[in-house]
C-alpha cells in the first residue's frame, strides 16, 4: 500500500482540534477579561510543556524504567526497526526494553529524529515475527505522524485550566472581590472538563491512523490485526499492582490500561473490535 490519507478520519481529527481550539480561544479570551495576573501560569505552564516536549523521550522511557539496548542485545529486535523504518521512510529511532509483566509497546519523541521506540519484555514473549513488526509499525507511524507533539500542544491549556482550577486562589491575589477569580475557576472547570474528553477522542482518531500508517508500512493488516488480539488478551492475566504502576503510560501504549466502565468512557484508545475491523477492512481493499 501507498502512504495514502484516509481523508474522513482526517476530517474527524481536525473537527475534533477546531473544537477544541476554539475552546481554548474561549477560555484564553475570558481569563483576560476576569484574571488579572494570567501571566504567572501561562509562563510556568508554558515552560512545563517545552520541558516536556523537548525531553519526552527520556521522561516517558524513565517512567517505565526501559531502558536503550544494543545490536548485541537484541540483534532481531534492531533488525526488525532498522527494515521498518527504511520501509517507512525514517531515521532509526533509538530502540529500549522495559522489563514488564505488560505485554505493551510506545513511541515517544518530538520528531522522528528525536524518537524512541520501546517494546516490554511481555510483548517480546507473546508475538511472533510478522506480528511483532505489526506492532513496531504501528509505533513507527505515531512518529512519522508526530503525535508527541500534536498531543503536547493539544493537551497545553487543558492542564493550564487544570492548574487554575487547583491553585486558581493563590493565582487570583486575596483581595476582598472575589467575583473574577470564582468565574475563572468555574470557566476553567468546563473547560478541563471539555477538552479533557475531546483530546482523549483526538487520541483514539490518532490511534485508527497508525493503525493504517502500519498496514501501508507492513503491507499485513492480519499481522497488526493479530497482535492486538494477543496484546489484549494477555492483559487480564497481568496482576494489578502491574497495572496500576503503568496505567499513567496509557496514551503512549499500543493497547490502554483499562479501568471499568469510565476508564473506557475517557480511553485515549478506540476498542480494540473497532480496530480489528478496520484492519480486516484495510485487508480487503488490499484483496481488491
Amino acid at each position: 500500500m501507498q502512504w495514502q490519507p484516509d481523508w474522513g478520519l482526517r476530517f474527524r481529527m481536525g473537527f475534533t482540534m477546531f473544537l477544541l481550539f476554539a475552546l481554548y480561544i474561549v477560555f484564553v479570551g475570558i481569563l483576560t477579561l476576569y484574571f488579572g495576573n494570567l501571566l504567572v501560569p501561562v509562563v510556568l505552564m508554558g515552560g512545563f510543556s517545552l520541558f516536556q516536549y523537548f525531553f519526552s523521550d527520556k521522561l516517558a522511557l524513565r517512567s517505565m524504567g526501559a531502558k536503550t539496548v544494543s545490536e548485541d542485545e537484541y540483534p532481531r529486535l534492531h533488525a526488525q526497526v532498522g527494515r521498518l523504518s527504511q520501509q517507512a521512510d525514517l531515521p532509526k529511532p533509538t530502540v529500549a526494553v522495559a522489563n514488564s509483566r505488560t505485554p505493551n509497546a510506545f513511541a515517544t519523541g518530538r520528531s522522528p529524529s528525536n524518537s524512541a521506540v520501546c517494546v516490554t519484555t511481555a510483548l517480546l514473549d507473546t508475538l511472533d515475527d510478522d506480528e511483532l513488526e505489526g506492532v513496531l509499525a504501528h509505533e513507527l507511524a505515531h512518529v512519522k505522524n508526530r503525535d508527541v507533539a500534536v498531543m503536547t500542544i493539544a493537551s497545553f491549556l487543558s492542564t493550564l485550566a487544570f492548574i487554575i482550577v487547583r491553585w486558581g486562589w493563590l493565582f487570583g491575589g486575596r483581595g476582598r472581590n472575589q467575583a473574577p477569580v470564582i468565574v475563572a475557576i468555574i470557566v476553567s472547570l468546563l473547560v478541563w472538563v471539555v477538552s479533557f474528553f475531546l483530546i482523549r477522542a483526538l487520541s483514539r482518531y490518532r490511534e485508527y491512523s497508525a493503525d493504517r500508517g502500519a498496514v501501508t508500512i507492513t503491507g499485513k493488516p492480519s499481522a497488526l490485526a493479530s497482535a492486538l488480539m494477543k496484546i489484549s488478551g494477555r492483559m487480564d492475566q497481568v496482576p494489578e499492582e502491574d497495572l496500576r504502576d503503568q496505567a499513567e503510560m496509557n496514551a503512549f501504549f499500543i493497547i490502554p490500561i483499562r479501568s471499568g466502565f469510565i476508564g473506557k468512557l475517557a480511553s485515549t484508545h478506540p476498542p480494540t473490535e473497532k480496530r480489528i475491523e478496520q484492519l480486516r477492512e484495510l485487508e480487503r481493499e488490499m484483496e481488491r
